[in-house]
């Protein structure tokens, strides 16, 4: 962080930057939460600075990150600044455009989609655009990483979903500006984060909460079945249809796309859509997943937003970001299958709009360990309280470096107990970095050869990768 501090970044006068977020609020079609604008406050306070903005934006599913970010990007435009806001998928970056591209018209700015299926002639004339300073807020995916792909005045870096990215290519965004200045970046996860884990993988970047749902969203209840499938005569079936004869949408969710002989009794998409199409007869079924070109991904969504189709058979494609606010009923089979976080993820697409009553089904196939792990999300809807469950039953991975999978190379501490310690080491870390920011006085040597021991001369991806 202190390397990367050296560079400076484009400072936006703080009252101009409130000045720009309360004009982009005007432009949205809801009023801010308490939350929503302690935190855009919080921003303001950063771009302000002419050291680069490294905040970590955490909130729940349906806190409203978009418009924290919308919020963001206003500030940085308002100054003459292009905005990057990369998204992990197709789906999700797509959908992030359709939301920002109208509230950036209303702001007289001009929002572009980039992703790997622009055609040619269109991406073409939109990278002379980018390069020209003519496109103000540039959406897309890892299509951004393109070494053509340049923003001149690029200031503010947005990564949503940034644990979908690896370490290197969030660092490489930023690269996408000019020579000089130092864009400030802003990296926004869904998956809330115990603070442990926060305090060791992010404990270089300022953290922001989102800790407030908008007025009139309802948490999902949901209930966990054993041994149970979504077939005639069960109970999740029963439960479903009711759902459907009230004019409601239902999501189904499996964790395959075709059958499997290696996993044999694990719910798969394609089985699902027969299955369903026979037991629903007059509802109408659709099927979205991986394999699909984009367009015929984004004509099935499509159908099933504007209501066209009652139910939408899906794997995790559908996890983040996707928005249909007539879907009420999220269906998951072989829940056994998924992290707790995914499953969480994946019931915040159920009633997102004010005064829905969404409804999670869970369908287990499995033995009680399973059943024990799966209740924690029948008994709380707060993110955090289930991240410290996946964190205790799954690991944390790699906190430092380019893996994101495994056990972390922590040689005597432990996340959950030594919370305290974490702290004090943070505390520290930044003491001394801040007394010897190159670990130059002979008392510091130990220190220093212990990193070059450990890490060689390995770039450190840290607060500049998110």
């Amino acid at each position: 962080r202190e390397r990367w501090a050296e560079r400076a970044s484009p400072a936006c006068e703080r009252e101009a930057a409130r000045a720009a977020c309360a004009e982009a609020a005007a432009c949205l079609p809801f009023e801010l939460t308490r939350a929503q604008r302690r935190v855009i406050d919080e921003i303001c306070v950063d771009m302000a600075s002419e050291r680069p903005m490294h905040r970590l934006l955490q909130g729940d599913v349906g806190a409203g990150k978009t418009a924290v970010a919308f919020a963001a990007a206003a500030a940085a435009m308002s100054r003459g600044l292009q905005v990057a806001m990369m998204a992990p998928t197709e789906i999700l970056a797509e959908q992030h455009h359709a939301v920002l591209a109208p509230w950036c018209q209303a702001l007289g700015k001009r929002c572009a989609l980039l992703t790997a299926s622009t055609p040619r002639a269109a991406r073409e004339t939109l990278l002379a655009l980018a390069d020209a300073g003519e496109i103000h807020m540039l959406v897309g995916t890892h299509a951004l990483l393109a070494e053509r792909v340049q923003l001149p005045s690029l200031g503010l870096c947005i990564i949503d979903e940034q644990h979908r990215f690896g370490v290197l290519q969030r660092a490489r965004l930023r690269e996408r500006a000019g020579v000089g200045l130092m864009p400030h970046l802003l990296v926004m996860t869904a998956t809330p984060i115990p603070r442990t884990m926060a305090l060791t993988v992010y404990g270089d970047l300022d953290l922001s909460l989102l800790d407030e749902l908008p007025p009139g969203r309802i948490p999902a209840e949901t209930a966990l079945f054993s041994a149970a499938r979504l077939e005639g005569g069960s109970r999740p079936f029963q439960m479903a249809r009711a759902r459907l004869d009230a004019g409601e949408q239902v999501f189904v969710v499996a964790p395959l796309v075709q059958a499997s002989e290696a996993l044999a009794g694990v719910a798969d998409a394609e089985s699902s859509v027969a299955r369903l199409r026979a037991a629903f007869s007059s509802a109408r079924v659709g099927l979205v997943h991986g394999r699909l070109a984009s367009h015929e991904r984004e004509a099935v969504l499509g159908a099933f937003r504007q209501r066209e189709l009652d139910v939408l058979v899906a794997t995790t494609v559908i996890e983040v970001g996707l928005d249909v606010p007539g879907a009420t009923v999220m269906v998951v089979e072989s829940a056994e299958r998924f992290g707790l976080a995914q499953l969480h993820q994946l019931r915040g697409r159920v009633g997102r709009r004010a005064g829905a009553r969404p409804l999670c089904l869970l369908l287990s196939g499995e033995a009680d360990v399973e059943q024990s792990r799966l209740e924690v999300l029948t008994r709380s809807s707060d993110g955090f309280v289930i991240a410290e469950a996946d964190l205790a039953h799954r690991g944390p991975g790699e906190l430092f470096g380019t893996r994101q999978s495994g056990v972390p190379r922590l040689r005597f501490a432990d996340l959950e107990r030594h919370i305290a310690l974490l702290a004090e080491a943070q505390r520290a870390a930044r003491d001394l970095l801040a007394s010897d920011p190159r670990l130059e006085r002979p008392e510091h040597q130990q220190a220093r050869l212990a990193m070059e021991r450990r890490f060689g001369e390995q770039p450190l991806p840290g607060a500049e990768a998110g």
